[in-house]
């Protein structure tokens, strides 16, 4: 990678076979030309990210104000056995049925 201050960066083919090869990515010549010009460009645009002064501004987790929406908990009808199973694969007696998980113990 080669890069200065205000200098633009330009990642080689090799380098993105390296970054290819940690994400565990099989990449054709075509597609490692095709991401060394998009990556660049990707690095390029956090280095003039990292020139914007920033030191006036109050770190933050969220630049949107956050709150809840729930819902008051207010106790409902509850369903009846027949409802609860009504969309069950299989069911047998008000009870769902499913595959025995442990075999024949």
């Amino acid at each position: 990678m080669t890069h200065d201050k205000g200098m633009t960066v330009e990642l080689t083919h090799d380098e993105v076979r390296t970054i290819a090869e940690l994400a565990k990515l099989d990449l054709t010549d075509d597609e490692i030309a095709l991401y060394a010009g998009q990556l660049s460009e990707v690095f390029n645009y956090f280095q003039r990210l990292q020139e914007l002064d920033t030191s006036h501004i109050e770190p933050t987790a969220s630049v949107l104000p956050l709150q809840n929406v729930l819902r008051e908990d207010v106790p409902g009808q509850p369903l009846t056995p027949e409802d609860a199973v009504a969309n069950a694969p299989d069911s047998d007696d008000n009870q769902f049925r499913v595959s025995a998980v442990l075999g024949d113990e």
